[in-house]
């Protein structure tokens, strides 16, 4: 489901569950926390990066065992990814994401949390949490984009494409194949070939061995926001007063039924006219 290796200071995290989008389960999320706390904690590390398997980075919360988990049980795995999302956005080394296709909900997040965000030019970014209750990762969307886009593209739970979310501050840079190159696998840069190459040219690229070392990384953190410890701390409080209000879950199936509905509608034929 995830990978993770270090080599040479740069510590790879691969989301790899393709077949369900690497939509992130309990167990993913669990993983994800420990990779992240081992790459920080790993002196030799000046690099985190995050990529996806297949075609999407991650489409947000795997909802397919709704049915068998207990309202605790999703306030459980929302607390953890509040953790992770902390821990990426307080790291005390460079962190790093490359977004191709969906990167939706708590994928959007991960994304968000990185200090160097590149994305495809087919990525699409959503932040959907909203639409049954939850509150997980406004404030650091907001430090990105603003805080009129964030509660524009949070409330309306709007689809952003890779170009806006560059425009906006999302993405710090859109490169890479288009749709069509990337399921064909073509496309060339600097002897790469394939999504595949383009991740490994964008690691080539942004991971260069830092200037500073990681105290005083860290301490450019902390200078640079003075009260990250206090908004840790008020933004899993909010997280967790949104999830812990009474029906969690019906709020989730109910969402998602809307969802599944509106993706089910047949779309409008095209209006003919006369000759």
């Amino acid at each position: 489901m995830i990978s993770y290796t270090c080599s040479g200071g740069i510590a790879s995290l691969h989301l790899n569950a393709p077949a369900k989008g690497n939509a992130l389960s309990a167990d993913m999320v669990d993983a994800l926390l420990q990779a992240v706390h081992e790459a920080s904690n790993d002196a030799s590390v000046h690099s985190l990066v995050l990529t996806g398997e297949g075609r999407h980075l991650c489409t947000g919360f795997d909802l397919s065992d709704l049915e068998t988990q207990s309202e605790g049980d999703l306030l459980l795995r929302f607390v953890r990814i509040e953790q992770v999302l902390d821990a990426l956005w307080r790291a005390p080394v460079r962190t790093i994401a490359y977004a191709q296709g969906r990167t939706w909900g708590a994928g959007a997040d991960l994304f968000a949390a990185c200090d160097v965000r590149w994305a495809c030019p087919q990525a699409t970014f959503r932040f959907p949490g909203a639409g049954f209750g939850l509150v997980l990762g406004t404030r650091r969307l907001a430090q990105r984009v603003g805080l009129s886009a964030a509660r524009d593209w949070v409330s309306l739970g709007q689809e952003v494409n890779a170009e806006s979310a560059r425009a906006a501050g999302l993405a710090t840079r859109v490169h890479g194949l288009t749709e069509a190159e990337g399921a064909e696998g073509q496309g060339r840069e600097n002897g790469h070939s394939g999504l595949g190459g383009l991740r490994q040219t964008m690691i080539e690229q942004a991971c260069t061995l830092p200037m500073v070392d990681r105290s005083t990384l860290a301490a450019l953190r902390a200078a640079s926001n003075p009260n990250a410890a206090r908004d840790a701390d008020a933004d899993l409080a909010a997280l967790v007063r949104s999830a812990a209000r009474p029906g969690l879950k019906a709020r989730i199936a109910d969402y998602r039924a809307r969802t599944r509905a509106a993706s089910a509608k047949p779309t409008s034929p095209p209006v003919k006219r006369a000759p």
